[in-house]
């Protein structure tokens, strides 16, 4: 891991004076790092997510992105450069029909010319298995596909720090294993660093760390095996543990197994097979 591309220190916010949907938030995230924060609805992740690139202005406390002061007018352009946001829907996201245009609006936008910004959406579409799709129409494509576009058009603009906001919530399992296909290649190939807000606790479980938020507050930080697995932290924050999980504990009362419980179900099968 490599420098904190995430320092967030006492962050609070309110949309509505005197009820407070952030409360004292504090965390860290390095660079190349894959942090899945989870929490039921109201929890404020989604608010936390949306200060990473300047959605909602900082009320309180301090925040860099990147090296850049969320609180200063004057870095908010840079902001949005630096940290790219995929969102639960992504037709929400497209200005154009046609995959390549889209893809290449990014780059265009903070500059870019017309030859650059294409060259960014071919290297862009490849990164997440979309070469080829470029004079496709947007409307056409999967869910899943859908969302790989999306991701494209963020990678095109050269981020630094990648936030899905509950980004597989509207796909079936084949594009989320899709989505999270490509954002662990732009990880590995680009040193991407990300911030994957989601209910998906398969997806949680292959992050390297996970933060719990409940109530507008984060009440755990760590890694996913002790996390996730940790039923009684899960159920104070209105949460269930992964499928694997849960799977687990069954076969243990059933004295079949024995041992920590697996988090994910790649992790399951192994621990099986063992």
């Amino acid at each position: 891991m490599g420098e904190k591309i995430v320092e967030a220190r006492g962050v609070s916010h309110a949309y509505v004076a005197g009820r407070p949907t952030l409360r004292d938030v504090s965390l860290d995230v390095a660079g190349g790092e894959l942090v899945a924060v989870v929490g039921e609805n109201g929890s404020g992740k989604t608010t936390l997510a949306r200060h990473l690139n300047a959605l909602i202005a900082l009320q309180a406390g301090s925040l860099t992105v990147a090296g850049l002061d969320a609180s200063d007018p004057a870095c908010v352009w840079e902001l949005r450069r630096a940290c790219g946001m995929v969102f639960q829907n992504p037709e929400n996201q497209f200005v154009s029909s046609v995959v390549a245009e889209d893809v290449a609006f990014g780059p265009r936008n903070f500059g870019a010319s017309e030859e650059d910004a294409a060259g960014a959406a071919g290297r862009a579409l490849e990164a997440v298995g979309l070469a080829g799709f470029e004079r496709r129409d947007v409307h056409g494509l999967s869910g899943g596909q859908q969302q790989r576009v999306a991701l494209a058009g963020v990678l095109a603009c050269g981020p630094r720090l990648v936030v899905l906001d509950e980004a597989t919530s509207m796909i079936d399992p084949r594009g989320r294993d899709e989505l999270a296909r490509a954002v662990e290649d732009a990880r590995r190939e680009r040193g991407t660093t990300v911030v994957w807000i989601t209910h998906d606790m398969e997806i949680a479980g292959r992050a390297d760390r996970v933060v719990v938020m409940s109530g507008g507050e984060v009440v755990a930080v760590g890694a996913p095996g002790d996390v996730l697995a940790d039923e009684a932290l899960l159920g104070r924050a209105g949460l269930e543990p992964p499928l694997a999980t849960r799977t687990w504990r069954a076969l243990e009362r059933a004295g079949a197994v024995s041992g920590p419980a697996p988090v994910t179900v790649e992790g399951l099968v192994s621990a099986l097979c063992d």
